[in-house]
């Protein structure tokens, strides 16, 4: 019951902000760059170290990446390359926020961690790869919204990460290294995962496209024995 309230008024408010975003007539594309511009703000704080800041703005930016489709669609002005730059730019404003943490761990201070640079590398990759091998998998026509850690639930918990990030020590606290590893392992997974659900889609296609094609083979191939055969003859 307390979680439907907490959801129906926050969609309440969420209502409320895109109707009034979609009466500015501002162009749903211009809401996706602008929230690219935000992270990329965010990027500059986490190499700065300021996880907490950077964890508060996180959660502004993912207002914005909300907002353009709903105010496309309350606007009539969904399109195809509405829904392409979106993916796109949200491609972006993932490896930002990603080179931002590295830099952070990368740089000569108390906190250096080669170990948390290569972890958040691998985090990095697994974000994109993540996207990619839906995408790859829907050009072939394939549903692949599978696996437990899409772009959702890593921004959550990056702004989790993030928001530890403050006080001093506490065992509740300074948890983003645990975040990153987490992120590190399940992106990963999520797209194993998704290779298995692509390649279990398309077992019975692929399979009867190959017996096709080795049928044809063989048909080509007593074809040429017959055009040999009556030409020796």
């Amino acid at each position: 019951m307390i979680s439907e309230a907490i959801g129906s008024g926050a969609k309440r408010i969420l209502d409320w902000i895109v109707r009034g975003v979609a009466r500015s007539r501002i162009n749903p594309n211009a809401l996706t760059f602008i929230g690219l511009l935000i992270n990329i703000l965010c990027a500059i704080l986490f190499g700065y170290g300021r996880f907490f800041a950077a964890g508060l703005l996180m959660i502004f930016a993912n207002l914005f990446d909300m907002l353009d489709g709903q105010v496309a669609r309350l606007r009539g002005r969904v399109t195809q390359f509405g829904a392409f730059f979106d993916s796109v730019i949200d491609r972006y404003s993932d490896i930002v926020v990603y080179l931002g943490i590295m830099i952070f761990y990368a740089r000569d201070t108390l906190r250096h961690s080669t170990v948390l640079v290569v972890v958040t590398g691998l985090a990095l990759v697994g974000s994109v790869m993540v996207s990619y091998s839906r995408a790859r998998a829907e050009s072939l026509a394939i549903g692949c919204k599978v696996g437990f850690l899409e772009r959702p639930e890593r921004v959550v918990l990056l702004i989790i990460g993030s928001l530890t990030e403050v006080g001093g020590p506490n065992p509740f606290l300074h948890k983003m290294p645990q975040v990153l590893w987490v992120l590190g392992v399940l992106s990963h997974w999520t797209v194993v995962h998704r290779i298995y659900h692509t390649w279990r889609e398309m077992r019975e296609t692929d399979r009867a496209a190959v017996q096709a094609a080795q049928a044809k083979r063989e048909s080509t191939r007593g074809g040429d024995k017959l055009v040999r055969a009556d030409y020796t003859v």
